[in-house]
């Protein structure tokens, strides 16, 4: 079975590679940029010069940066979807707009290609150990078809119901974890103005009550001054546009998470995109003079 995988970036690159734990397939990658095609060579994986090599793919699983780029590689110039046969399995594993995702499994399915809505949850590391969490929506005998090789990539699979659930429950899970993130980047620099030792404020906040997977990846690193870590903040940024976009349109009031974004969108305008969450903490430490550093030796 020819099964097709696209983007091969920070999280595709490792779950491409543990797709090769499945029996039987025939695995052909395709990447915009295909520096890192030379780790799959030597695997024994076929790469693929361009989209067409994909065509007679019985599934195609994507990874991409944004909605954008999906709809391009499936409806674009020299798009997929056109060129797909009838029954395809399309598996989504990027991260876009709710109401993007409803445009194009509706546009898939009127072709007669079979559409998942399957983002993932889980850092880079959980994605080179097979141990992400897939949260997926579609048909349920389409994802029973799928869920096999979604074995190869996570070992937390859910089935959340009709096409686009998948993402609305990764929009979900991420919304709590921005909040956290734009919290401990407005209260810890507070904590050190007040002459508080940086130290034992991450001490107790991450064996307290105020812990969070959020104050245990960043408040570490903060203190290291290490701000790359983690997904940079213009990517991580659509989350919040998606938020926005879905409350408005379905009247949902939402202003803890309304806040939390001014905070976001504070770090983008002081040129702070390309680090990661933990660097929102950056303007609140300029306006108050203070750094939340380590004094350990």
């Amino acid at each position: 079975m020819k099964i097709g995988f696209i983007g091969l970036g920070q999280m595709g690159k490792p779950m491409a590679m543990n797709m090769l734990r499945s029996d039987g397939i025939d695995l052909v990658v395709y990447s915009a940029d295909q520096s890192c095609y030379g780790e799959f060579i030597r695997a024994g994986v076929r790469t693929a010069e361009s989209l067409s090599d994909l065509c007679d793919s019985q599934a195609i699983f994507l990874c991409l940066p944004n909605g954008d780029v999906v709809k391009n590689v499936l409806f674009g110039a020299n798009g997929l979807a056109d060129k797909l046969a009838k029954g395809t399995v399309v598996v989504d594993h990027s991260t876009i707009e709710h109401g993007s995702t409803m445009e194009i499994g509706a546009a898939l399915e009127a072709r007669g290609i079979r559409f998942l809505d399957a983002p993932v949850s889980g850092m880079e590391s959980r994605a080179v150990d097979g141990t992400l969490t897939v949260m997926c929506g579609g048909e349920s005998s389409t994802f029973e078809w799928a869920e096999p090789f979604l074995r190869c990539v996570g070992n937390n699979i859910l089935f959340m119901g009709p096409r686009g659930s998948g993402q609305l429950t990764k929009l979900v899970n991420q919304l709590l974890f921005d909040i956290n993130c734009a919290a401990l980047a407005e209260v810890l620099p507070m904590a050190i103005k007040m002459g508080l030792d940086a130290d034992k404020i991450a001490s107790v906040v991450n064996s307290g009550t105020g812990r969070s997977y959020a104050s245990e990846f960043f408040v570490p690193r903060v203190l290291q001054r290490q701000f790359s870590a983690g997904y940079p903040l213009t990517h991580a940024y659509k989350d919040l546009v998606s938020a926005a976009e879905l409350g408005a349109r379905q009247c949902i009031p939402m202003p803890v998470l309304a806040a939390s974004t001014a905070t976001y969108q504070q770090a983008l305008l002081a040129g702070h995109g390309a680090l990661d969450k933990g660097a929102m903490i950056l303007p609140f430490e300029r306006a108050l003079g203070v750094e939340f550093r380590s004094e350990a030796k």
